[in-house]
């Protein structure tokens, strides 16, 4: 059901005229899709080649395409896009994102899992704890409570990370050069 809605979400100019995305997707024909249990799998795939058709029509951006897609959605269906944003939030990790990147997807995917990091201190643990090791262990000690501080303190120890490891780099370099200017194998 997720890929489905991704895959309406694909790239135009955007909407003219007035009204919700909704309201004018409905006006033109979109349909609400309630659920997926005891529905065939074309049955979605139908409902979402008209709905990408319809969106396109009104020259939707990527942005309001996926708004739209989810306006349509009711009770099962809605229920599950919630479950999967919520499990996708309880995943994340940066991977080779950085901090400003980390922090986007963070912010984005939490308001799915408000009972989970209900505060400030639990938005600060849950961030904190899914930074990568070498991040983590540079403002572990602080034990922030604000989640912007924490956030300008973890941007600040990705710098320091990333400015360590030009030093090292630069004097790996200088260390291969010397070396094969006196005929040694780099090392």
């Amino acid at each position: 059901m997720l890929r489905i809605l991704e895959k309406v979400a694909k790239p135009n100019t955007g909407i003219e005229g007035r009204g919700s995305v909704s309201e004018r997707l409905q006006s033109n024909g979109a349909e609400v899709f309630r659920g997926i249990s005891g529905v065939a799998p074309n049955v979605v795939e139908y409902w979402l080649e008209a709905t990408d058709r319809i969106m396109d029509d009104l020259d939707c951006t990527v942005e309001q395409k996926l708004k739209g897609a989810i306006s349509l959605l009711r009770e099962e269906a809605y229920q599950c896009y919630v479950d999967a944003r919520r499990k996708e939030f309880l995943n994340l990790t940066p991977g080779g994102r950085s901090v400003a990147e980390y922090e986007a997807e963070f912010l984005r995917l939490s308001r799915y899992a408000r009972g989970i990091v209900a505060t400030e201190y639990e938005r600060c643990v849950r961030f904190k704890d899914g930074l990568r090791d070498s991040l983590r262990v540079l403002i572990a000690l602080q034990r922030e409570r604000v989640f912007a501080v924490l956030v300008e303190k973890a941007k600040i120890a990705e710098d320091v990370k990333r400015a360590e490891r030009r030093s090292w780099e630069k004097k790996m370099r200088k260390a291969i050069m010397a070396n094969a200017g006196k005929g040694l194998e780099p090392v």
